[in-house]
């Protein structure tokens, strides 16, 4: 079936909002390209379960299709209607499985030579959509890590390819550390509340926090880690699963399927799935946890405050060990995650840096009960060392004055 022949009852399997978005815009939807639509319905089968930033983002999409002429649209979608599709694809029921028909398109793209092609229509698309994108936001980015803990000494310099961003402080009071940023992102959410607009991620026991905090903890999350690996055991005996349809089968599981109780939080639910399903890693080390989770809540939630604590992860030991959960008395390893840390916060201010208006949001990172912390701010020098004895709340307020 191709885009033209979409009727509204074919949409009633999506989610209300879902269904109700699709039917107002099917008109626009029938004149797009199916090299392009089952795209853009991977992302709006799913719009219940989004973040307020990316349902923005698909209304706005919409909007600027909708406003488009016939001969504009053809115009924006020229390069995607120059792609030759297969017979299959095109009786793919991409209308209800849209991700797994975006799957087996990229890989007939990648056989045919086509995906540069597509890749390149894409880039075309996405930057003519960006013009115009709603970017206001309630209060300056901020950003904050924590590495380190449990860490004795260290005797290494940390931060080093942040240090050329802003200002290294090597005599910082570590006293009460945690409670102060912890409370001075509390204070943001207090004072600019924005649903899933402040996060708390933790990678061991989240502590106490305000509930106008998103909170997402590797400890919180064992339940469902536990069932998902149980799950990745079950499928792996199976003949014939091979590591496409192993991804391919965890893309689909929710919270029920994994027989996680429902907490009252749809979209929270949804995303604490997708961490473990679609991440690699997360489901076994925290450190890898809470790099991958601040990268998906960065991309998707585009919050004002994120506050990142990372937690020891545990040894390598054997693959089969480590999928099958088995062990109590798990052997941890502080130094290895400061290391792994240490570039996890790297990576976080660069996905911060991709967001809008990155030039005016600050970022701080810290060693966990030591005095070494660098704080990349507007008001801040770059490339400079600092021995001023500030306490973390002070050095915050210096960062984000």
């Amino acid at each position: 079936m191709l885009p033209s022949d979409l009727k509204p009852e074919q949409f009633a399997g999506y989610p209300s909002q879902a269904r109700k978005l699709a039917v107002t815009h099917l008109r626009t939807l029938q004149q797009l390209p199916l090299s392009f639509l089952p795209v853009f319905l991977r992302e709006v089968i799913d719009y219940d379960f989004r973040f307020p930033a990316e349902r923005t983002a698909i209304d706005h999409e919409l909007f600027t299709l909708s406003s488009l002429t016939p001969a504009q649209l053809k115009d924006w979608f020229q390069a995607f209607l120059q792609l030759s599709l297969s017979p299959k694809l095109e009786t793919f029921d991409w209308i209800n499985q849209p991700a797994q028909f975006v799957e087996q398109l990229s890989a007939y793209l990648w056989t045919t030579h086509q995906l540069d092609a597509f890749r390149e229509a894409a880039v075309t698309y996405g930057n003519r959509l960006q013009k115009g994108a709603p970017e206001q936001i309630a209060v300056r980015r901020l950003g904050i890590a924590i590495i380190g803990q449990g860490v004795a000494s260290w005797n290494e310099p940390l931060f080093l390819n942040l240090r050329k961003h802003g200002t290294y402080f090597n005599q910082i009071k570590p006293e009460n550390g945690v409670d102060l940023l912890l409370a001075a992102v509390e204070a943001r959410a207090k004072a600019h509340p924005v649903p899933y607009g402040h996060w708390y991620i933790d990678g061991g026991h989240a502590g106490d926090h305000s509930s106008l905090l998103s909170c997402v903890s590797f400890q919180k999350m064992e339940p469902l880690r536990a069932a998902l690996l149980k799950d990745i055991q079950t499928e792996t005996a199976k003949p014939g699963m091979g590591p496409e349809e192993l991804r391919s089968h965890m893309a689909r599981l929710s919270s029920v399927d994994l027989g996680i109780d429902k907490t009252g939080d749809d979209v929270l639910e949804r995303f604490q799935v997708k961490l473990l399903t679609e991440g690699s890693g997360t489901q076994i080390f925290s450190t890898t946890f809470v790099q991958w989770t601040t990268r998906e809540v960065l991309r998707r939630a585009q919050p004002v405050s994120l506050f990142a604590r990372f937690a020891p992860r545990q040894r390598q030991r054997p693959m089969n060990e480590l999928l099958s959960g088995s062990g109590t008395n798990l052997e941890l390893d502080p130094v290895g995650s400061l290391i792994d840390a240490d570039m996890a916060a790297y990576y976080q201010w660069i996905n911060q840096q991709r967001l809008p208006h990155s030039e005016q949001s600050s970022f701080l990172v810290w060693f966990e009960g030591h005095k070494h912390a660098l704080a990349i701010s507007p008001s801040l020098p770059r490339g400079t060392e600092s021995s001023s004895p500030l306490d973390l709340g002070q050095l915050l307020s210096l960062a984000t004055g």
